[in-house]
């Protein structure tokens, strides 16, 4: 399982993974510079993109876009610590595509973070870049793997071997020997982090990554951040809105990270959005016109998965050789397959699949949400995760609390109550202190920021988008729903949606808060 859960991990970084699993470590870029090299007049050189580093999750190198636009790649010197500018250096990898239509059209560059924390958005940006087409023909799209992350010295734990066996541990403990060795494996892990990463581990936090963001504007000529954020990229946002108020130009925030919540209440409120989601799966399934192969009526495939992780407990399947599928891999795999509508016909055939006794494709979907590729090795994702996280998170869970919280967690979810719960154990221990309960994201004076929150969201619960206006401040958040389903609104492709957010980031046109998209109405929570 991941370090901790998968806290608004981006539906677009995960579907790399995804993909390339079904259809089958570089360099950092940090060092030690001179100050002078992280000003803001640096110039940056521009090259034709190498293939992805392993840490980015490996393959080849992007694409040309539709027309022959071809990617460049550079690197950008920031401060390690930004306490200490005058000091050591970090490379911020940083990946573009220049604007398709006139000059005298372009507006300048619009930044995307695909979220995680920790997904690498130079992989991600050229594998969706042909989505953002339109929003191409006024700006320079660009991305960038934040410190830690990826190409940008991204943080190093324990190696692919020892990642396998992490990834298999029962992460969800029932007696007193198996939640010592459920610790000892987080102490492990955590400690490989700090001896292999310590140097960078204080500075990852998203206050650090925001002024990246902030000396990236100025770098990239831009008087304004022009900004798309996604799940994990909106509460980045929001501390960008928060140090740089007036520096925000045109925003979007997609599948919106909740700012007032601790690390409990977020988890809490991911139980209970994957338990929405699939209660939402297996009415899906039993509503279709052929009968729904992995149970007969919605309870009925709900209890099919239920008992199906219970005997993995005791007995897992046959998997990817020589791996097995056990209880923490298939609950992997179904949260995985959870994130978006699109993956549910392979959570359908993988549930098939595992009740005839193979865990073939609920090991691949595990592995994508990992970052395993498919020759065993890792990506830096869940790594980064981890760091990120607990850099930004002051509270540390015990033992103690977990068994407290419990009843709740189970109650929100019978079926992902616990793993979510147990997951809260990720930061005991971490080398590096979290700097508080929750992100400030208030941001007085600045310009319209475009809240998407989507009914349906598993990882990102609708509530949070509102959350998110409220903590913006009087003036700032302009809040929009989707009624629909999966992590994000935009990549739906709904027409309304799609309208909204073109005609704010290219025309500058601020759609009414308030303002209600998708054909999905019977989901998402009562009174919206």
């Amino acid at each position: 399982m991941p370090k901790l859960p998968p806290r608004a991990r981006a539906l677009a970084a995960t579907a790399v993974l995804l993909s390339t699993a079904l259809a089958a470590c570089g360099d950092g870029a940090s060092d030690t510079a001179d100050a002078d090299e992280a000003r803001p007049d640096q110039k940056l050189s521009w090259k034709d993109c190498p293939a992805p580093s392993a840490a980015e999750g490996g393959g080849g190198a992007p694409s040309p876009l539709p027309g022959g636009a071809a990617w460049q790649c550079a690197t950008m010197k920031a401060p390690l610590d930004w306490q200490k500018p005058e000091g050591d250096t970090i490379g911020i990898a940083l990946i573009r595509a220049r604007a398709s239509g006139a000059e005298d059209q372009r507006i300048g560059s619009l930044l995307f973070n695909f979220g995680g924390p920790g997904g690498s958005g130079v992989t991600t940006l050229p594998a969706f870049g042909a989505d953002y087409a339109k929003l191409r023909t006024r700006y320079d799209l660009v991305s960038f793997d934040p410190r830690g992350v990826g190409r940008s010295d991204g943080v190093k734990c324990e190696d692919d071997e020892q990642l396998d066996t992490y990834f298999q541990q029962d992460a969800t403990p029932d007696d007193e020997a198996e939640r010592k060795e459920f610790l000892d494996n987080v102490k492990s892990f955590n400690k490989a982090c700090d001896k292999n990463s310590g140097k960078v581990l204080p500075h990852v936090r998203t206050t650090d990554v925001a002024r990246d963001m902030d000396l990236m504007r100025q770098v990239l000529g831009d008087e304004k951040l022009h900004y798309f954020g996604i799940s994990y990229g909106t509460e980045l946002g929001g501390v960008y809105a928060h140090l740089f108020p007036k520096n925000v130009g045109r925003a979007v925030f997609d599948a919106v990270v909740d700012p007032t919540e601790s690390p409990e209440q977020g988890s809490l409120g991911q139980a209970k959005g994957f338990q929405l989601a699939l209660d939402n799966f297996a009415k899906d399934c039993v509503s279709q016109e052929d009968d729904c192969p992995v149970g007969d009526t919605e309870d009925d495939v709900k209890a099919r998965i239920a008992k199906l992780l219970k005997d993995l407990d005791a007995k897992p399947l046959p998997g990817l050789p020589p791996r097995r599928l056990t209880q923490t891999a298939a609950t992997n795999g179904i949260v995985q397959a959870l994130y978006s509508q699109d993956f549910w016909p392979y959570l359908t055939e993988g549930l098939s699949e595992a009740y005839d006794g193979e865990g073939r494709i609920l090991m691949l979907l595990s592995d994508s949400m990992n970052g395993r590729n498919e020759d065993g090795e890792y990506s830096n994702l869940s790594a980064a995760n981890v760091a990120i996280n607990c850099a930004d998170d002051k509270p540390r869970y015990t033992t103690a609390d977990v068994e407290e919280k419990l009843p709740r967690f189970r109650e929100a979810s019978p079926l992902f109550g616990d793993y979510l719960a147990w997951g809260m154990l990720g930061c005991t221990d971490w080398a590096v202190p979290g700097q508080a309960d929750h992100p400030d994201v208030s941001a007085s004076g600045a310009a319209p920021v475009l809240v998407i929150g989507n009914t349906g969201d598993p990882a990102t619960p609708y509530e949070g988008a509102r959350k998110m206006v409220g903590a913006l401040g009087e003036g700032v958040g302009v809040e929009l729903t989707y009624k629909g389903q999966g992590h994000g609104a935009y990549d739906s492709k709904d027409k309304c949606v799609r309208g909204a957010v073109d005609g704010y980031l290219l025309d500058g046109t601020v759609p009414k808060s308030g303002t209600v998209c998708g054909p999905d109405k019977a989901t998402g929570p009562s009174g919206t």
